[in-house]
């Protein structure tokens, strides 16, 4: 029997959490050697992301394809993780990448995401993944200054994307 003042709370809960990511953008990626629940944990993150009103990315091929960028970083809808929860592995990918353990990787990595106006960065991976990320947030205000002295992004646009907030999925295979 369920507890009706607790379906109450979570409504309310929920509906102020509604729009509150109006404006946001999350880039979702799978990083490292697969492991079981990263399906779950993508479509989590992107259901969520979508519900709260945020543009939510997903990333394929891992630190790779957030270095590659183009066609590697797709928008997502609420069907793009329909029926994926049931499958081994992770849909949109997971590779190792040595161009992100380069500066210079991690450039063109942070190119590719304030280019599409993000600054929320979802990674599900394993210690080097997590590690990996660490370094980019702590990278990420050089990174633009780099940007904008490369003419790459103007002053007004690093000022914008100032922050990169990321959140660490544990994806551990065993």
């Amino acid at each position: 029997m369920s507890n009706p003042r607790i379906s109450r709370m979570t409504s309310v809960v929920l509906e102020k959490l509604k729009m509150s990511g109006s404006g946001r953008a999350i880039a979702v990626l799978t990083s490292g050697g697969d492991a079981q629940g990263m399906n779950a944990a993508v479509r989590a993150v992107t259901r969520m992301g979508i519900y709260v009103g945020a543009k939510v990315y997903l990333v394929h091929e891992g630190y790779q394809g957030l270095v590659d960028g183009g066609d590697n970083i797709k928008l997502a809808n609420w069907h793009s993780v329909t029926n994926i929860i049931q499958l081994g592995g992770t849909v949109i990918g997971s590779a190792r990448c040595k161009a992100f353990t380069t500066r210079e990787g991690r450039l063109s990595a942070a190119f590719n995401l304030v280019k599409r106006g993000i600054t929320n960065l979802c990674v599900c991976g394993g210690d080097g993944s997590l590690t990996g990320a660490n370094i980019f947030r702590n990278e990420w205000t050089g990174l633009l200054a780099e940007l904008v002295q490369k003419d790459r992004i103007s002053d007004a646009t690093a000022k914008q994307y100032d922050h990169l907030n990321i959140v660490g999925l544990s994806g551990l295979h065993r």
